[in-house]
Formats: C-alpha cells, sequence, structure tokens
C-alpha cells in the first residue's frame, strides 16, 4: 500500500536518524476497532514489524495505550524488546507516576459505582475497570441516540467529583483519580532514550495530547482517521490499521537499507 508523498518523505528522513522512538497508540492502529473491548487483537503483522524495528541499532519501539499494562501485553502479545506504557501515559513498567493512596483507591471505588449504576440504566453499555479508575464504553448502547445521555451522565455524576481526571474518546469516557497524558509519556520516553526525533501514531482524542508535544524537527505524528475533517494536531493522516502498518513497514524497510 503506498502512502502519501509527504509522509513517505517525512518517513525517509526520520529513517536517517541516528536514533529514533516509534510510538505507537494501541486500539484503532495495532488493534482494529471492535464491538468487544476484550477481543481487540493485532492486525496480523504489525507486532511482527514493530519487533523488528525494536530489532534494529538506534531503534526503541512503545505501545502508549489507555488500557492497563496487564491487558495491553495479553491483547498485543506484545514482546519484551518493546516497552508497554498504559493508563494513557501515567503506568509504567516499575509502576504509576504518582501513588495510590488510601483515599484514591477510595475515589476509584466511588467512580467505579458511579458508572456502574449509570451502565445499568443504558442496555448495552459496559464498564472497564482500570487501575487508575474506569472507563464507560457506550459503543454498543443498544439504542444510539441515547449513548450521548449516558456520557452527559457520566460528566454530571462520577467525572464532576474533586480529583476525578476525566478524558473523552470515541464512544467512551474514561476517568482516572491521576492526571494522566500521553504527551507527558512520549517526552519521558524520548529523554530516556535519547532519541533524535519521535514518531508517533493514534487514532483517538487522547492521542492529541501526544502530538501536541512532537515539535521538535524531524518529528513525525500521524493521525489515524479516514475522515479529514476530524480535527487534529498531527501533520500527516492515515485511514486505518492497514496504512498504520504499512507505515511501520515502511520505516522498517528505510532503516534496513
Amino acid at each position: 500500500m503506498s502512502l502519501p508523498t509527504d509522509l513517505a518523505q517525512a518517513l525517509a528522513q526520520f529513517a536517517g536518524l541516528p536514533t529514533v522512538l516509534v510510538a505507537t497508540d494501541y486500539d484503532g492502529v495495532v488493534a482494529p476497532i471492535v464491538a468487544d473491548p476484550a477481543a481487540a487483537f493485532p492486525l496480523p503483522g504489525t507486532v511482527a514489524a514493530l519487533e523488528s524495528l525494536a530489532g534494529l541499532p538506534g531503534v526503541t519501539v512503545a505501545l502508549v495505550s489507555g488500557r492497563d499494562r496487564a491487558t495491553l501485553g495479553r491483547l498485543s502479545g506484545a514482546p519484551s524488546s518493546l516497552v508497554t506504557v498504559g493508563s494513557h501515559g501515567a503506568e509504567w513498567a516499575e509502576g504509576f507516576e504518582g501513588a495510590l493512596t488510601a483515599d484514591l483507591r477510595e475515589l476509584r471505588s466511588t467512580v467505579l459505582a458511579g458508572l456502574a449504576a449509570i451502565a445499568e440504566r443504558f442496555p448495552g453499555a459496559a464498564v472497564e475497570p482500570k487501575p487508575l479508575g474506569a472507563a464507560l464504553h457506550v459503543r454498543n448502547v443498544v439504542d444510539p441516540s441515547a449513548a450521548p445521555l449516558a456520557l452527559a451522565e457520566a460528566r454530571r455524576g462520577p467525572a464532576a467529583l474533586p480529583g476525578v481526571h476525566a478524558t473523552d474518546g470515541k464512544a467512551v469516557l474514561e476517568l482516572a483519580v491521576l492526571e494522566t497524558s500521553k504527551g507527558r509519556a512520549l517526552q519521558t520516553l524520548r529523554e530516556r532514550t535519547g532519541a533524535a526525533a519521535v514518531l508517533y501514531l493514534g487514532d483517538d482524542v487522547t492521542d492529541e495530547k501526544a502530538f501536541a508535544v512532537l515539535d521538535s524537527p524531524g518529528d513525525v505524528s500521524i493521525k489515524v482517521d479516514p475522515d479529514p475533517a476530524v480535527a487534529t494536531a498531527a501533520r500527516f493522516r492515515v485511514d486505518g490499521p492497514v496504512d498504520a502498518r504499512s507505515v511501520f513497514e515502511e520505516l522498517r524497510a528505510l532503516r534496513r537499507a
């Protein structure tokens, strides 16, 4: 699959740098969006391309996801050569960015209970518990017109509690008791690896924080979404996971050359 000319040129320049960080969201990029979040497995060939990239000199590859690290690892099957950062950038191999105190654990329980009560009133809605909070999924709400109402209830209820941080996504509202940022995660990874440039692909609202920090010469930001009407801070755009895989494969070929 051929990539847009401007993106292909940017990839060629990126591939020629001595040290680079290749990072990506998981859902909607590595794995196609599916009705059941527990069944979101990688597009065939994508993880293999990322693993090959991670084996090349001067390349660090990272998955930066809203999933908790355990679920991310289980669904993706990512090898140990890939860095995995969960909970929207707050959960690392060594633990969370901040301490989850007793008060925060109690607040998380309150958030879970509040979202569960909302989900019960909207058939098809689902609550996904997470280490720092929970996500309310409305993609499968039986009455599609009711999905925005469920999200609105969540924003007025659990999301409005002091100390709760809300993040909107595609047909989902995620609530956390610690502030999270994929952008901050990319900055940390850049510092840790000494990367001359960073490439990041993402499909959701949460990825805009990551795109916003990619302002250094050579950085490559790619929105994975076929709709040009969807606003983004990313410099480039591709349609979906198949194109994302092509980006990784093209970068692998360029880096090997």
